[in-house]
């Protein structure tokens, strides 16, 4: 899905051990040790996101990959992903071995039919052996609200406007475990903006997002128009109220893989969660000249990249960067 899935790499940098409740064997011991977050620098391919755990005791590797839509190609990027990373891991500490890596698509929408649960990308001859890569298959879009909230934790109930039982009453029992479980505004303000990015992709067709907006404005008295971009983007999806349809035709056609439809739902997803990075970076929200300069630089180097610039360069070096001709590879 492109680069699109930087609200959920925000949360997941933000969160890990949220992310990795559901996604480990229950009843095991589990210990996070931290992002690996390597790139191998002659590829220029990074990692969604990749963490470092124990289980148990014994050292583990979590690769998650977010996917819009189960597509062909995503067993693909996979193999290529593990390839990488178990590169990058074997450079870190030469001699040593290499811990076991496993990945998991978590699938935000797609077909109807149920989606298997294991995905596999076979690079062996016909009639030899299996040679190549598994991957776990985690289709939150064909879970239950209920289900999602049985992970027990606030990153998973974002994806809450995915589940195939999503109603209005549903999402208002989300929105005020949200606000009684996040520690801070601020931790709910990136909550309720993860959970209104869900609610845009929309794969049951539920048009739930104008409703939701309204929920979270109500609980947290305009705590998201006082939200850097992210209010911006209320303000614009209400003024367009009578586009809605066209807008949502867009993004479905995102979902089908359509080119114009990616685009367009890139750039809003970039705009909005780097955009924001920005603002809390800086204190002031960036210009518009800033927010093309984002943009572009998240599509010729990669939303990774700039994310990691956002979080590592301060105030004024933050803006000459931004300000700098881009260098492509």
């Amino acid at each position: 899905m492109g680069e699109a899935d930087i609200t959920l790499r925000h949360l997941v940098r933000r969160r890990p051990e949220d992310l990795v409740r559901a996604l480990v064997p229950a009843g095991r011991s589990v210990e996070i040790l931290g992002l690996v977050d390597s790139q191998v620098t002659n590829i220029e391919r990074r990692l969604d996101k990749a963490l470092r755990l124990t289980i148990d005791g014994e050292p583990r590797v979590l690769h998650v990959e977010f996917c819009f839509t189960l597509r062909d190609d995503v067993p693909d990027r996979i193999f290529e992903y593990l390839g990488f990373l178990f590169a990058a891991l074997r450079l870190e500490t030469p001699g040593e071995p290499v811990p076991p890596l496993e990945s998991v698509a978590v699938v935000l929408s797609g077909r109807r039919r149920r989606l298997p649960a294991t995905g596999r990308r076979r690079i062996a001859w016909p009639g030899r052996p299996f040679s190549g890569a598994h991957f776990r298959v985690d289709a939150v879009y064909q879970r239950s609200v209920g289900e999602l909230r049985a992970r027990g934790s606030l990153l998973w109930l974002v994806f809450a406007p995915l589940a195939r039982n999503a109603t209005a009453a549903a999402l208002r029992e989300v929105v005020a475990e949200i606000h009684a479980g996040a520690a801070t505004a601020e931790e709910r303000a990136e909550l309720y903006a993860a959970l209104l990015v869900m609610a845009t992709i929309d794969p049951w067709g539920h048009n739930l997002r104008k409703e939701l907006v309204s929920m979270v404005e109500d609980k947290e008295e305009g705590l998201l128009r006082r939200t850097p971009i992210i209010g911006e983007m209320i303000l614009e999806a209400e003024r367009r109220g009578e586009q809605r349809g066209e807008l949502r035709g867009e993004l479905r056609g995102e979902l089908r893989g359509e080119q114009r439809g990616e685009e367009r739902g890139e750039q809003k997803a970039i705009v909005a969660l780097l955009g924001r990075l920005f603002a809390r970076r800086i204190g002031r929200r960036p210009t518009a000249e800033e927010e093309r300069s984002i943009v572009e630089r998240a599509r010729a180097i990669g939303a990774g990249e700039v994310e990691d610039a956002l979080l590592d360069l301060e105030g004024e070096a933050l803006v000459r960067w931004l300000a700098e001709p881009i260098r492509r590879s």
